[in-house]
């Protein structure tokens, strides 16, 4: 497969600038994709460091592997989401390590594998699962959800202003024809959105492909906690790196690091703290990096990529998923 040699890791300089690979250090890579970050990151920590990459996409592992041979002996991959990270650290006998790194979203293979179904540009099975092997993709969804619920998740994950309009318009679409293709749903919304509306904002099904892929593969449903275990694992010093490509992706990020960033909770007119709560990170990127002009007009698909970084303050503690100290 040709696509690695055309990928380009989004924001890489910024993201290795902060993230800050050190000579000998451990860090995982919770999204490896295609490997363009972690090739960075084991350039940086030398033959003494490590890289544990973690994807649920099995083809881009096969890719990542082949890509990074060159550093195979201190490279491991493991198939699985990355909200089981603890889980992951402790079957290889690992407590901390020095930094975490989420490249969030869909990858450029499985936009341009037309048969992954991620893609509105072509016509192809409607699927959208990074994993191949979970069972419930979003022809399951498309064909099988209410048209309440339909609403509900294009509306909530796809912010789009159409979505009762779209949902009522594929329910009426599947009563005599099943949509089993991305072309077919793409006509459908087409054909829900009045004309003038899709003259503007891009094209017409972006919104809607991109609630049923977050639906699909429950993008947002455990990415705080996956945070906090991220900080949980950190040694003292270390950063976790977040790189999102939406806006609900991004408030999720942003109010977790603002949340573990927090310190005393207990009101203002109280003398004495009571809570005991002490901030775990620091947050170093007060607004979120995004890509130099430059960097879009290589690759224009990081146009919406947003960059927010943390450094785990203390002592190296565990944190429960509530975000309080062991």
């Amino acid at each position: 497969m040709e696509v690695a040699a055309v990928h380009v890791p989004v924001l890489q300089a910024e993201t290795i600038q902060y993230l800050d690979p050190r000579e000998g250090g451990v860090y995982v890579d919770c999204t490896i994709g295609l490997g363009g970050h972690s090739r960075a990151i084991l350039e940086r920590v030398g033959s003494g460091g490590l890289v544990i990459g973690i994807d649920r996409d099995p083809a881009a592992l096969e890719i990542a592997w082949k890509e990074l041979g060159a550093y195979r002996e201190r490279l491991v991959l493991f198939r699985d989401n990355f909200n089981n990270i603890r889980r992951i650290l402790e079957r290889f006998g690992i407590g901390a390590v020095d930094g975490f790194l989420f490249d969030l979203g869909v990858s450029s293979l499985q936009l341009d594998t037309p048969e992954r179904g991620f893609s509105y540009w072509n016509s192809s099975p409607l699927d959208m699962r990074m994993d191949p092997n979970q069972s419930t993709s979003a022809y399951h969804l498309v064909n099988g959800l209410t048209e309440d619920e339909l609403e509900k998740i294009i509306r909530e994950y796809g912010e789009e202003r159409w979505a009762r309009r779209i949902a009522q318009f594929i329910v009426r679409e599947r009563v005599t024809n099943r949509i089993e293709t991305t072309g077919q749903l793409v006509e459908v919304i087409k054909s829900a959105i009045p004309a003038a509306a899709r003259r503007t904002g891009g094209h017409p099904a972006r919104r809607t492909f991109q609630a049923l892929r977050i639906a699909v593969n429950n993008e947002l449903g455990s990415l705080s906690d996956a945070i906090k275990d991220a900080v949980a694992l950190t040694r003292a010093g270390g950063r976790i790196c977040v790189i999102s490509f939406h806006s609900l992706e991004d408030r999720v990020v942003k109010n977790t690091f603002k949340e573990l960033a927090q310190g005393c909770t207990c009101p203002p007119d109280i003398p004495v703290c009571c809570c005991s709560n002490k901030p775990l990170v620091r947050i170093l990127t007060a607004k979120p990096v995004t890509p130099t002009d430059g960097e879009l007009a290589v690759n224009p698909r990081a146009r919406s990529a947003k960059l927010r970084v943390v450094e785990r303050l203390g002592a190296n503690l565990k944190v429960l998923r509530g975000g309080k100290e062991e």
